[in-house]
């Protein structure tokens, strides 16, 4: 890192780090720390009170399967075995997709309980994840629809906390919990309308599966752009995304001019954790102050916020002052003309 520019790459953030608290260099035991506290900050700024960073704004279109009833079904009260007729599950769609996969739901015979698909053994085989509780149903119809999505590989958090999608008819995103209050029994399909974002693991994993889910569950194709903040916030020198800076020559996506935001927040987290809170305060201020001007940040030409009252009457009014109507005027419709009976 030259002495006279601005921090880049990893290395150059670490460097800067340690200039700053006085530091000597090549301390495995205090790098390390600093690492630490240098890829928190990174993460920090991105998940803050909705600040919209535009190098972390990424776009993702999502396409929902329909839902399927072909066929006839037949299960036995207190099974898990859902046993077809011409259903041709495993069959793929002209998604490539097959026409049931394990974590789809099924509604059997017009029933008000909805069954999670464990997995599918065949084209006529299906495994629930619970027991079937209503009275045998011999070749019932069914409809097998998937109410829940994957997301991009590196979602973080929407971009938009209000609205999941903006596309033709928009989806509205609200919480979890009031999407279990809602809608408890989520199993009539149509158009998405509302949805919810999940974190959806496997018992004894760790990684979370960000997931959305829909009401009303999907019976069609339809296409959902929607847009996000990426959790690859660090690239190496071969350009591969991660999610954090791990060799000294990896850079965060964040543009150069606000990289010193990460060196300051690390800092205050540094200071803090020695119980300096005088200097721990003065780089949360430092660092508050730089995101204050990163947020409020705007490229030339974009648009501002502004107050534009209708100017229209006022200048039909100056134009023609005697035209009538209310504004300065006698009681003779002469304009401005103070005068009695």
């Amino acid at each position: 890192m030259s002495t006279t520019t601005a921090p880049a790459t990893y290395s150059d953030l670490m460097l800067d780090f340690q200039s700053r608290i006085r530091d000597a260099t090549g301390v495995t035991a205090t790098e390390t720390i600093i690492k630490r506290h240098i890829n928190v900050a990174l993460l920090d700024m991105h998940i803050g009170f909705a600040e919209k960073m535009p190098w972390a704004e990424r776009t993702a279109v999502l396409v929902t399967q329909p839902s399927y009833t072909t066929g006839t079904v037949s299960i036995s009260q207190g099974s898990v075995t859902l046993t077809g007729t011409s259903t041709l599950w495993t069959t793929v769609n002209a998604w490539n997709i097959a026409n049931a996969r394990s974590g789809g739901k099924v509604v059997i015979n017009g029933g008000t309980e909805v069954y999670e698909v464990s997995s599918v053994g065949g084209a006529g085989t299906i495994t629930l994840t619970s027991r079937f509780v209503s009275a045998t149903v011999t070749d019932g119809s069914y409809v097998y629809f998937e109410d829940e999505y994957d997301l991009a590989a590196d979602f973080l958090r929407p971009m938009d906390w209000q609205r999941f999608s903006n596309g033709a008819g928009g989806v509205e995103l609200i919480s979890r919990s009031e999407f279990r209050r809602r809608y408890p029994t989520n199993r009539i399909t149509g158009r998405p309308i509302i949805a919810t974002i999940t974190d959806l693991a496997p018992s004894g994993n760790t990684t979370p599966r960000r997931k959305v889910r829909f009401h009303r569950p999907p019976d069609a194709a339809y296409m959902l752009p929607y847009t996000y903040v990426t959790k690859y916030l660090a690239t190496s020198t071969t350009g591969t995304a991660q999610e954090s800076l791990v060799a000294t020559t990896d850079e965060q996506i964040v543009p150069l001019r606000f990289r010193q935001a990460i060196v300051l927040h690390a800092l205050e987290n540094w200071y803090r954790d020695r119980k300096d809170d005088t200097r721990s305060q003065e780089a949360r201020a430092g660092y508050t102050d730089l995101m204050t001007r990163v947020v409020g940040d705007q490229e030339i030409g974009a648009n501002h916020p502004s107050f534009r009252p209708r100017m229209s009457p006022y200048k039909n009014r100056a134009r023609r002052p005697w035209g009538g109507g209310t504004g300065r005027y006698d009681q003779h419709g002469r304009f401005d003309r103070m005068e009695s009976d």
